[in-house]
């Protein structure tokens, strides 16, 4: 089957790429055996750009390959190097482009060059341990998994962007009359329907410069399926004004110029939208006698609707320059009625902000609780579940959220399940509420809570501590020398390094009495 050269209207499927995992690593060095953590962020994945091209008319190029995917953001690295940005993919598209959902809700009106669209967001890369650190968890053994990108599929629908556009019949002579104003050359034949694509023409009227579209001919029911013409009238939505091009020499039984005017203002009323347009009128082909006998009969009847009517020829190029500049003022006075398009940034439906962070809602037939919201569903696609630090994770910060309070809330009991996340992505736990089961439990390294509760052998220290700063201040020196002394190895909560210091402190200490108490006897026999 024969590729068209020019398509209009093609659906694409955009994949953007997949952020990069975060790095579990630990800083090793010699002599520095809690170097800490040090794994680096992953990289983001690529987007999907489509952009406004002045050198693209056209969009065969996505009617040939519809699937367009970004890269994906490399993995974090020890040593706290970040993974690399996947590259974004940049979609040159035509001016005047329209971008909506296979629903046809409406994203983006591309107009003017360099304006661009985001049609597929990269995932963002995982956190490594490294920014995941706090206070409260020094060395955290896990990292967060990269998010996926977007996937959507879009409908690109080209509407041309010129200043007039050219409707009639079939043979009316517009691609004639379009060669004969500018350098376009589309097909021209003594048939109907030559004309199967929008033809573009640039039109030099003075030091005004106008675009002109050939549109393929209307016929009477088009607004119905019939011919060609309707699908393609989207591409004069954009002009300044309309040019009913009638032809005047036309053998067709019943047909005459007023009744061929009447025709193409119906379909034009049928497709809607095109009512505020201003309209002029060139009856063609008055080069042959009887239509410039026609067209002398019906020119006072057209203006008495309040039309601006020009007699031409094509072929003898007669009233052609009038034309022209009639043309030309229309767009320049509509050019000044307009505002000039700030193509920088473009405001498409914005997302309404605010509200609540998450919903819960109970599932039929009381099996259990949906959880939906960005914020947990985000979270649980970062989860590396075989990681039991990072499930941890998950748990104190859905906690923080008030997920739990907000379950109890609604009813929810131990043990019922509760589901985060719609689709294949959704997990599945039982709900156990007031259960600390944080990441500073599970962790292998960093900080545990329970660290903070007083032990027994915290406390027997704790006692002797009392008991030595008691002797100290009420009785003699002597009984210093006792500090230290008689403690079993499970009493004492010292590292190895600390316990040889506090030894060498106690026989510092017996050595510094036995000096005294021999200074002490000799003062005593000298006097």
């Amino acid at each position: 089957m024969a590729i068209p050269s020019f398509v209009d209207r093609v659906t694409v499927h955009v994949t953007a790429g997949r952020g990069g995992h975060g790095c579990a690593s630990v800083h090793r060095e010699k002599f520095k055996p809690l170097g800490g953590p040090d794994g680096g962020n992953g990289g983001d994945g690529g987007s999907v750009i489509l952009r406004v091209d002045p050198d693209t008319t056209t969009l065969v190029d996505y009617h040939r390959s519809s699937h367009r995917t970004a890269t994906n953001g490399a993995q974090g690295k020890g040593d706290h190097q970040a993974g690399s940005n996947g590259d974004s993919v940049v979609l040159p598209v035509p001016d005047g482009t329209v971008i909506s959902t296979a629903d046809g809700v409406v994203l983006a009106d591309l107009v003017g060059p360099g304006a661009e669209f985001v049609a597929a967001q990269g995932g963002k890369g995982g956190l490594g341990n490294a920014a995941l650190a706090s206070s409260s968890r020094k060395a955290p053994g896990f990292a967060l998994l990269g998010e996926d990108g977007e996937e959507r599929t879009l409908v690109l629908e080209l509407k041309v962007v010129a200043d007039i556009g050219l409707v009639g019949f079939p043979s009316a002579g517009k691609s004639s009359l379009i060669a004969s104003i500018s350098r376009a050359r589309p097909k021209i034949a003594d048939y109907p329907f030559t004309t199967l694509i929008p033809n573009l023409g640039v039109v030099a009227a003075g030091e005004n410069i106008i675009t002109v579209a050939d549109v393929p001919g209307l016929i009477e029911g088009a607004s119905e399926g019939r011919g060609l013409g309707y699908d393609f009238l989207r591409h004069v939505e954009r002009c300044a004004a309309l040019v009913h091009v009638i032809d005047c020499a036309t053998y067709e039984p019943g047909r005459d110029p007023l009744s061929d005017l009447d025709t193409i203002e119906a379909e034009l009323s049928a497709h809607g939208g095109l009512e505020d347009r201003p309209r002029l009128v060139a009856l063609n082909k008055i080069d042959v006698p009887d239509a410039r006998e026609i067209a002398e009969m019906v020119q006072a009847e057209l203006e008495g609707r309040g039309l601006r009517v020009f007699p031409i020829s094509t072929a003898s190029h007669e009233g052609l320059e009038a034309l022209k500049f009639a043309m030309a003022e229309i767009v320049v006075k509509r050019r000044a009625e307009q505002e000039k398009p700030d193509t920088t940034r473009i405001v498409i439906r914005p997302q309404v902000q605010g509200g609540p962070e998450f919903k819960v809602k109970q599932l039929p037939d009381g099996e259990g609780w949906l959880v939906q919201g960005d914020k947990p569903e985000r979270w649980v696609k970062q989860t590396d579940f075989a990681n039991a630090e990072a499930t941890g994770y998950l748990a104190d910060r859905l906690n923080r959220l008030g997920v739990e309070k907000e379950l109890l809330e609604r009813g929810a009991l131990a043990g019922d399940a509760v589901v985060i996340g719609d689709g294949p992505n959704a997990i599945v736990f039982d709900f156990a509420p007031e259960v600390q089961a944080g990441a500073e439990i599970l962790a292998r390294r960093g900080e545990d809570h329970r660290l903070e509760e007083d032990r027994p052998a915290a406390q027997r220290r704790r006692l002797k501590d009392e008991e030595y700063h008691a002797r100290r201040s009420g009785e003699t020196k002597s009984d210093l020398s006792e500090y230290g002394h008689g403690w079993i190895e499970d009493e004492v909560d010292l590292s190895p390094a600390e316990a040889r210091r506090a030894a060498e402190k106690a026989e510092k200490l017996a050595r510094k009495e036995a000096r005294e108490l021999a200074l002490q006897k000799e003062l005593d026999q000298n006097g």
